[in-house]
């Protein structure tokens, strides 16, 4: 095991990070921006190191200043948690090259499966289902692109090979919008990815958010740990995941994170993993990899009893990995909600200092937060202050630990999108479990 490693993050995952690691004894060096120097995370670390001003491109996202923070400090590896440089291919390079270990998989990897196409490709060669369409990048021919899209069937949608986040993305109904959308998801995608290479899939009407996590250690060993629902979002971003997935037969389950398990070890895939896909009327198509821990690993954690941030660390510091299929075992139900500083229903930011802050607690309750009674919210980054999570024997269960923890949490100086959450706890047809990708943003309309 390491003895020190640099956790190159902020906000609860990089607590999350240092906490496994003081389980496991290994000593943590914190980076932090000029905003985040009071964080909880930078006081609790053994050594911290503020590299650059708030501005993300100007400390977190900067890599020669976390390079030099590792050297400096002797850090033997870094964890890049999730968002910023933790599926940056030429981040994981840069740091391998440097002589440190990064925890996570090989930049061959994430380069593969952070492209869509060579993603999407790499999938049908190991027998994942993938949703129909182009099986890569669309050409520039208009007649072709036409072609490609009558064949797969309106409606379409056109997305950004070196997309993400909901960005880089656009549904087509008919053939007469198809080339202005092409052409402007190009321009997009070449803004924002540095890639205007798109590709064209069919629109499902009503799917749901389903994903496989996995673990492989880069030699051909690989499991799948269960699998989460994540289709209750707004502007393409979760606010509230469960696991295991309400009302789809186990033996299709099984079928599917079997498959992704294989595909690890055909790709020697090194570390945690998510496979995303779209699940409709009874089948699964896989949509992308996430090659890094995810925000919602931690429901996962508690159906199976498994840290994933610990076997993150194991594997990345070369420890046998001795877990095997026949050891996953799910028991019960979990749910997570993304606390986010936010207008709980116009899903405006709203940063500033939190003057009373108090948490729930009781059976089956999780908090992971890095805020505290006078934290102020930094205006900079993504507005999630904490993840509520709770467990229960059953799904029902769940639900009701987790409307009696958000009626206890208290946050007072900003605005969450506490209520929000209440009010989706309490309603029938997400009790009764299922509900689409589309589900809020149509509930939501139909009030306005």
């Amino acid at each position: 095991m390491f003895e020190k490693i640099l956790i190159a993050n902020r906000g609860e995952i990089a607590l999350r990070v240092l906490r496994a690691c003081r389980e496991l004894g290994v000593k943590t060096v914190v980076v932090h921006s000029e905003a985040d120097r009071d964080a909880k995370y930078v006081r609790l670390a053994d050594e911290s190191v503020c590299i650059g001003p708030a501005t993300p491109r100007d400390s977190y996202l900067n890599m020669p200043a976390l390079i030099s923070a590792a050297e400096v400090t002797d850090a033997e590896a870094i964890h890049p948690g999730y968002g910023f440089l933790s599926e940056n291919a030429d981040f994981a390079e840069r740091v391998e090259k440097s002589g440190f270990v990064f925890i996570g998989p090989r930049p061959e990897s994430i380069r593969t499966m952070g492209d869509k196409v060579s993603a999407k490709q790499a999938m049908i060669a190991a027998g994942v289902p993938v949703v129909p369409g182009s099986g890569g990048a669309l050409p520039d021919d208009p007649r072709e692109i036409q072609r490609i899209a009558a064949e797969v069937g309106y409606p379409v949608i056109i997305k950004a090979a070196g997309g993400g986040g909901g960005r880089g993305m656009r549904v087509v109904y008919t053939e007469a919008a198809l080339l202005n959308a092409v052409a402007m998801t190009r321009t997009e995608a070449g803004a924002a990815f540095n890639n205007p290479e798109v590709y064209l899939e069919k629109f499902l009407e009503n799917p749901r958010h389903i994903e496989i996590q996995v673990l492989a250690d880069g030699e051909g060993k690989a499991v799948w740990l269960g699998e989460r629902d994540c289709s209750m979002q707004r502007r393409h971003q979760k606010i509230i995941e469960e696991a295991p997935a309400p009302g789809i037969e186990r033996a299709l389950v099984e079928r599917i994170g079997e498959r992704c398990a294989e595909a690890c070890r055909q790709m020697r895939y090194r570390g945690a993993g998510t496979f995303e896909f779209l699940y409709e009327n009874g089948e699964f198509f896989f949509i992308e990899m996430n090659t890094r821990i995810q925000v919602e690993h931690t429901i996962t954690e508690m159906i199976t009893g498994i840290d994933l941030v610990q076997q993150q660390l194991r594997i990345a510091a070369g420890e046998k990995f001795t877990l095997r299929q026949r050891d996953v075992h799910l028991r019960g139900h979990a749910i997570e909600c993304r606390i986010n500083a936010e207008d709980p229903y116009k899903f405006t930011p709203s940063p500033g200092r939190i003057t009373n802050w108090h948490t729930p607690g009781g059976p089956g309750v999780r908090m992971d937060s890095h805020v505290f009674t006078g934290y102020t919210v930094p205006p900079y980054y993504d507005s999630m202050i904490a993840k509520l999570i709770t467990y229960g024997d059953d799904r029902h269960q769940a639900i009701m630990r987790m409307d009696i923890a958000l009626s206890e949490m208290i946050v007072e100086g900003v605005q969450t999108n506490i209520p929000l959450h209440r009010e989706l706890m309490q309603d029938a047809r997400f009790v009764e479990g299922g509900t689409s990708i589309h589900y809020l943003e149509q509930k939501l309309a139909a009030r306005a």
